[in-house]
Order: structure tokens, then sequence, then C-alpha cells
């Protein structure tokens, strides 16, 4: 089979495809928004499309691609799998590169004694709520509000997003939501005794939502008081994203356990992993029976576990984690710097490279006039007035962090340069500066958006 030759053959197919097949409104969306350029390949940070021009990629599959697009090093340490005939899933055995990056793994994070692998980082979240059910003997598991920790049942059970759970209630019984950020509230739901596990990301992926210097602390001290195990979900965070190996590192905080995936794969092959303490550990896996009590048919499989050392191993060759707190830092400033320069502009939130620009409701009466025209459409809708002349004009992919959200997130590669960073600040003040003019060119595009969002909820 000729993959190439397959891509190259079909491509004038490659949305008509998805239409008779996949997600056709997938598809209706790229077009209307005019991200259909069928991007042909990938190298670094950057995308090509079919007239093979560069665009900057700040979505990086929702950070999987930390390393960047197809890696020399991740695709060395797959085509060296490929090419030594392992036995791979033996299911009868167990598995030696699976055993190295639990090692390697953990000795990033030395307070954690076991790893579990899983297929996907929703994966590593069902697994964390049967462990901490199993281990406690507790039903309960607490969650914050706004918090996105995947779309499988029991993921989707501590969904704070509406839209992902409306149509697929019930959801599983005793998850309960607390504000993020909200102490009081935490302890309120753990005193009860009744909660297995508080399980909540260091910074919120929905929103680039940051806690409050002390809560990260107080919440895992407020855990271990109730006897809840305290769970860090790092599937985006984790792995450098924030200038450090696991965010939650910025506030000092050991969890009982780390959910990791997306930047594990090194963007080739998907995995996920659970890192955990022993008597946790121990209690699922109790006895030579209990030895298969959960697993996943693929996920300690050899591409997936050479994947992840070959990352661990660029991540640390290659100084990908102090490049990340580096060039954070300097896009952070840039960014602070808008905010009372542009009205639109209310606030920037983030560490290392995962950053979060929220625009708001302006001051002055014509900029306010706008503003309410466009956001009675479609809450939201004004975010697109800048991630689409980003698109089209300065060729950055970039989009919001969430349904209805003000704040557009960014999630570069780890491996971005200054020249990187010198694009990134040219196409957002552009950008920005021309949401400010009024009527202007972003607005005539936000009338048009609005002109296809009414058209769309009509013929619902």
């Amino acid at each position: 089979m000729d993959i190439k030759a397959i891509v190259s053959e079909r491509e004038a197919e490659r949305y008509a495809l998805h239409s008779r097949h996949l997600n056709e409104q997938m598809v209706r969306m790229l077009k209307t928004i005019g991200y259909d350029v069928g991007f042909r390949r990938g190298e670094g940070p950057y995308l090509y499309d079919r007239e093979d021009r560069q665009y900057l990629d700040l979505l990086s599959g929702f950070g999987v691609f930390a390393l960047g697009r197809n890696h020399a090093g991740v695709r060395d340490a797959l085509k060296a799998v490929l090419d030594s005939d392992l036995p791979n899933l033996v299911q009868m055995d167990v598995s030696v590169l699976a055993g190295v990056l639990a090692e390697r793994l953990l000795r990033h994070v030395p307070y954690l004694d076991n790893a579990f692998f899983s297929n996907s980082g929703a994966e590593a979240v069902e697994a964390a709520i049967k462990f901490a059910r199993g281990a406690t003997g507790r039903p309960g598991i607490v969650y914050a509000e706004h918090a996105f920790h995947g779309l499988t049942y029991g993921a989707l059970s501590l969904n704070g997003d509406a839209n992902f759970r409306t149509g697929f209630e019930p959801m599983l019984p005793d998850c309960v939501a607390v504000p993020f950020d909200d102490l009081a509230a935490l302890e309120q739901v753990l005193a009860a005794r009744t909660m297995a596990a508080f399980i909540v990301e260091p910074i919120q992926g929905k929103g680039v939502n940051l806690p409050s210097d002390g809560y990260l602390a107080a919440a895992a001290a407020l855990c271990r008081k109730y006897g809840t195990l305290f769970v860090a979900d790092e599937i985006q965070t984790g792995l450098g994203r924030t200038g450090r190996f696991l965010a939650i590192e910025h506030w000092g905080v050991e969890p009982d356990m780390v959910l990791l995936a997306k930047a594990l794969s090194g963007g080739h092959v998907p995995v996920g992993a659970v890192l955990l303490r022993k008597w946790i550990f121990d209690k699922i896996f109790n006895r030579m029976d209990r030895a298969v009590v959960h697993g996943s048919t693929f996920s300690k499989n050899d591409l997936a576990m050479a994947a992840g050392l070959a990352t661990l191993e660029a991540l640390e060759a290659e100084d990908c984690i102090g490049n990340a707190a580096r060039q954070g830092e300097r896009l952070l400033a840039f960014f602070q710097g808008m905010v009372g320069r542009y009205e639109f502009v209310k606030e920037v939130r983030g560490k290392g490279l995962m950053i979060g620009i929220e625009f708001g409701r302006p001051q002055s009466m014509k900029l306010k006039a706008a503003w309410s025209m466009i956001e009675a459409v479609n809450v939201g809708l004004f975010c697109q007035l800048i991630t689409l002349p980003l698109f089209k004009e300065h060729r950055i992919l970039s989009q919001v962090s969430g349904h209805a959200s003000h704040t557009i997130k960014l999630l570069p590669a780890l491996v971005i340069s200054d020249a990187d960073c010198d694009w990134i600040e040219r196409g957002f003040e552009a950008a920005v500066a021309d949401s400010h003019r009024v009527p202007g060119a972003a607005w005539s595009l936000g009338k048009a958006l609005a002109g296809h969002a009414m058209k769309a909820t009509a013929g619902a």
C-alpha cells in the first residue's frame, strides 16, 4: 500500500469524504469561516497548506505537538520499533519499554511510585476515577466548575461545560461540582467524608483560569484532612507546557495522582499515564487474580511507549521546558501590555506557553454598541474578529478556549523561536488594532459571521 499515493490521489476529495462518511458539520464550519485551506504537511511549529504557504500553529493539536510536528527523534524511535520485530502486546508477558517509560516518568515525580498506562487522557481520567473509588471505598468525585477532563462517560461526568453534557445525561452518580478556587465550597463537600477524590486541573484549559497562589496547597491539605485523594489532571498542562515539568510544581504541591497524555505521544501515537502512590495502586491490584482488574488492550503497545520515551528525551536534550518558560514570559509581557492600550483586551493569564487573552465589553459608546451587536447574535462571536484575520491575513492558527468563550488560548509548540514570537506579536497587534476600527474590515467580517450564525440557528 502506497500511503503517499492515496493521500495525493484523494486530496481533492478531502472534504467530500468527511461530509459523506464522517462529520459533515465540521466541514461546514471550516468552509464557513475559511479554514478549508487543506493543510498538507507539518514541520515543527509550522503547517503548510495546499499552496505550500506557511502558517504558525498556536493550537498544537490542543497541546499534543509540544515538540512540534514530525519531530525527527520521535520518528526515528518509532521506525526503530517497527524494524526490531518486537513481540508487542503478548498480554501474558510484560513490556520492557513500558517499564523503562514508567521509570523515567517517575523520576520527574519522585513522590509517586507507580504508573498505569492508557490510550488517551480521557482513559487516564477514567482510570483515576476507578482507582480513587477502589482505594478509598467511597463513591464521590469532586471536580471544579468549568473543568474539562474528557468526553467519555466518566470523564464527561466531571466536565463543567453544559454544552458537552447536554443530550447525554444522566451522568455518573456522586460526581459533585464546586467553584474553582473556592476553598470553602470544597471543604463543605469534603466534610461529608464520602468523596474519593478531588480531580482538578492546576490551570483550567477552558479559559486558562489560574488559581490564587494558596489554593492548590490548601485544597491538597483539605483532601488529606478528610481522607480524599488529590488528583492533578496535567493532561494539557504537563510535560513542560507551563515552564515546569508539571504545572502544579509552580505551587509546590504533591498530588496523590498525576494524569498525563497529549504531549507524551510525541504527536504520533496516543498514550496516557496515571502516576500514583503505591498504596493506591496496591489497593487495586492486590491479588494475583486481580492482576488484570483494570487495563486496556493497546495501552502499553511498543510504539506508544517508544513515543513517550523519545518525547522525554527531546524535552530534556532540547531544553524545551526552559524555552517554554522564556518565550512564555516574553509573550505574557507583550499581551499584558495590550491591557489598557486596547479597550477590548480585558485580561491576560497564563504560565509558560499556555496563555489566555480575554476580551470584553469596552467603555466607549461606539465600540460598546458594536460589541453588543455581535455578541447578541452569538456569545463569544467577537473573538472570531481576532482569530479569523489572524488566520487569513497573518497565517496564524488560533482559536477560542471553549464554547461561548471570550478568551483566545495559545498553546504553541514548546520549540518556538524568537522569530516566531515576533510573528505572533505582529499578527496580534494588527488584528486587535483592526478590531477597534468601527466601521472597518473586522466589523464587516463580524456582520458576515453574524449572518451565518443566524442562518444556522434558523436552520436548526
